[in-house]
């Protein structure tokens, strides 16, 4: 295995969020209510759903939502689901990489309300170092809502 393939390699598709970014996108946008797709440990918001509940099919209307999807190939399926639920009235403030190549950025990020492109490389988890990819902050926001 090559250097390369180590370095852009995950052994889970979840990158746990930062506290600090999470509590400067609370202050910005929230108070969320709802993280469709998280964990017990992980949680960020007073309800959430875990893999077992299975976010994807479940309505996020009309919460204000802070998601941090499991990343890799399931991705585009997550936000494709904040971007259909923000036309049902949810308000959903996503962490992604910063794919823009991708379709799923091309279907439906580019119909955001807003994008903000983060400096630097998040630093997932407590990890030592920065995520291998750039990350962006997407807001769909809800109907009559602005970002």
């Amino acid at each position: 295995m090559s250097q390369l393939t180590v370095h852009y390699s995950s052994k889970t598709p979840e990158w746990a969020t930062p506290p600090d970014l999470f509590a400067r996108l609370d202050k910005q946008y929230g108070p969320f209510t709802l993280d469709p797709c998280a964990t017990p440990d992980n949680a960020k918001c007073p309800m959430f759903y875990t893999p077992a509940d299975d976010g994807l099919s479940r309505p996020w209307a009309p919460h204000r939502v802070f998601m941090n999807p499991p990343y890799g190939r399931v991705v585009g399926g997550w936000v494709r689901k904040a971007h259909e639920e923000s036309r049902r009235g949810a308000f959903v403030v996503c962490l992604l990489p910063a794919r823009t190549d991708t379709a799923w950025w091309h279907d439906h990020v580019s119909q955001a309300a807003s994008v903000e492109f983060l400096r630097g490389r998040v630093r997932f988890g407590g990890a030592k170092q920065g995520a291998p990819f750039p990350s962006a902050v997407v807001v769909f926001a809800g109907a009559g809502e602005a970002a």
